[in-house]
């Protein structure tokens, strides 16, 4: 935008000003662009909060999704945005993660493959790396825990199934269901991940811990080793 035609938001009408729209017409009335802008509260000398906030967004596809993987040097990327802008955005997308946790029953009964992912997808959809969690289940399929067993890049991670052998036993949980992420989206499980199954099921069964599935979870998708025949 030239600095002839950059008009800052201070001399927009009210109605049209983020904070004050928000105050007037309710936080629902404002656009992606203008909630980021009020958490940027500035823009540069030649660029409002909102033509910066469009341009981060444009920049994640215009995905909330996408823009939560942004770390903090990430957005300083972007001409207008310092450091303490850049920890205020990702503290909200922090805030936004924590939130869909805590909405989550601890004690909730997984019934489906549905219920184990909407258990999992708060945790792992938007990790730019791959970590591995086992939910520890009750007789009655309640959660007792989630536990992460490992973290790795962006290929993959190391699985020991010592460890999850181990976090079962210790809560004297009698079925587990596994879950890992593939940061890439695709949720197609590879080989490394078919055998992994294989391998913590058999160790699962000399202890008589039943292994009910195996979700891998890519973004807003999943994939069930259960749902497709494959446990």
């Amino acid at each position: 935008m030239k600095q002839s035609e950059f008009i800052p938001i201070s001399q927009w009408a009210e109605n049209d000003r983020p904070r004050e729209k928000l105050l007037n017409k309710g936080v629902s009335a404002l656009s992606d662009a203008e909630l980021i802008a009020i958490l940027l509260g500035s823009g540069s000398r030649n660029e409002s909060a909102v033509e910066l906030a469009k341009r981060i967004l444009r920049q994640a596809d215009n995905s909330f999704h996408k823009l939560a993987r942004f770390s903090s040097e990430a957005f300083c990327q972007f001409q207008g945005v310092g450091t303490a802008k850049a920890v205020t955005l990702v503290a909200a997308m922090e805030i936004a993660r924590r939130r869909s946790l805590s909405n989550r029953d601890e004690a909730m009964r997984i019934r489906s493959s549905g219920d184990a992912f909407e258990l999992m997808a708060p945790i792992l959809k938007d990790l730019s790396h791959e970590e591995f969690w086992v939910i520890l289940l009750s007789q009655a399929n309640k959660v007792i825990a989630q536990k992460k067993i490992s973290m790795g890049g962006i290929a993959g991670t190391v699985t020991d199934v010592r460890i999850i052998m181990k976090e079962a036993v210790l809560v004297s949980a009698p079925a587990i269901i596994l879950a890992h992420n593939h940061p890439s989206g695709n949720i197609e499980p590879s080989f490394a991940d078919e055998n992994i199954t294989k391998k913590i099921k058999e160790g699962a069964a000399l202890l008589d811990i039943r292994v009910l599935d195996h979700i891998i979870v890519g973004g807003d998708s999943y994939y069930s080793f259960a749902d497709e025949g494959k446990l």
